[in-house]
């Protein structure tokens, strides 16, 4: 389970990594690393997420200018016609977000619950 996907089906919460306005990462950069890791493509990763390619490729261009190193690999034609790829900075970056998930996820676990159950209107 993800902060994302908090015990409360009712309550959500996110994490984001900002440096003052810019986000650096979230949870939908989270996802496309996770389904770019998955499709081997970044035009296959944006289909699985219902995002467009431009979409996509955006935000793997800010992943990479905002960090020191790469966090995606890109190949051009061959015989798959090209793809892309994690490199093993964006898979150690992608794993240090889901511990944080993870950990932001056992900190609020108890005060979610409580308010999902202080909603009005049928709360869990």
């Amino acid at each position: 389970m993800t902060v994302g996907e908090s015990m409360a089906e009712r309550l959500v919460a996110t994490v984001r990594i900002k440096q003052g306005r810019t986000g650096i990462l979230g949870p939908g950069k989270g996802k496309l690393l996770a389904a770019i890791a998955e499709a081997g493509s970044i035009s296959g990763a944006a289909r699985a997420m219902g995002m467009s390619y431009k979409r996509a490729w955006d935000l793997v261009s800010d992943l990479n200018r905002l960090f020191d190193e790469p966090m995606v690999t890109t190949s051009f034609g061959g015989a798959k016609g090209g793809g892309a790829a994690l490199t093993q900075f964006g898979q150690d970056v992608l794993a240090r977000y889901h511990r944080m998930l993870k950990a932001a996820d056992t900190a609020m676990a108890d005060d979610i619950a409580w308010l999902d159950r202080h909603l009005a209107g049928g709360a869990g």
